[in-house]
């Protein structure tokens, strides 16, 4: 028995038009982890925000060099704080609905997961690259793994096939026979 070897390049018409996959296609492991990997995002997410609450109090008086009785100060930090727990959790919310739909084979969600992380690594980049952020494990380096594992897995050929398999609907009538008694 021989095992043909996919060629280097693929020509583009496979690209397009790739073999048609059956509805009835297996959850393939590159979908499975890419949405274990976005929840665990989530969880990283929501330890970085849990973290900012904790150090927000320091972090404020070094930023601005008051101290923390100064009231109207304290005020509009606690205000931009909420506001940003309250977007974190927002965005993290909408990342784990993603995760879920991504896990059940939705292709919009799995290229918006894409998007996304692509977004994140170029945004990490651009930062690295200007010198303005420093890429550590303290600090972006566990998220910017995680984005490019989702990258890597979400964008697997299995994950595309099963995103992209015909979905037989709820509703469908199963087929009469035509035998009767």
């Amino acid at each position: 028995m021989t095992v043909e070897k996919r060629p280097a390049f693929e020509p583009p018409a496979a690209l397009i038009r790739p073999e048609p996959t059956p509805p009835t296609m297996h959850r393939p492991a590159a979908t499975a982890f890419g949405a274990l990997l976005v929840v665990a995002r989530v969880l990283a997410g929501v330890a970085w925000l849990v973290s900012l609450w904790l150090s927000w109090p320091r972090l404020v008086a070094e930023e601005l060099e008051i101290t923390i009785d100064s009231v109207p100060a304290e005020e509009a930090s606690n205000i931009v704080l909420a506001v940003i727990l309250v977007g974190g959790a927002v965005v993290l919310g909408v990342e784990l609905v993603l995760a879920l739909l991504v896990y059940r084979g939705s292709n919009w969600a799995r290229i918006t997961v894409m998007v996304f992380a692509t977004l994140s690594v170029s945004l990490a980049a651009i930062d690295y690259s200007t010198g303005e952020t420093e890429i550590s494990l303290r600090t972006t380096l566990f998220t910017l793994a995680l984005d490019i594992l989702v990258l890597l897995a979400l964008s697997s050929r299995n994950a595309r096939a099963y995103a992209r398999r015909p979905r037989v609907s709820r509703h469908a009538r199963p087929a009469r026979s035509t035998l009767s008694a």
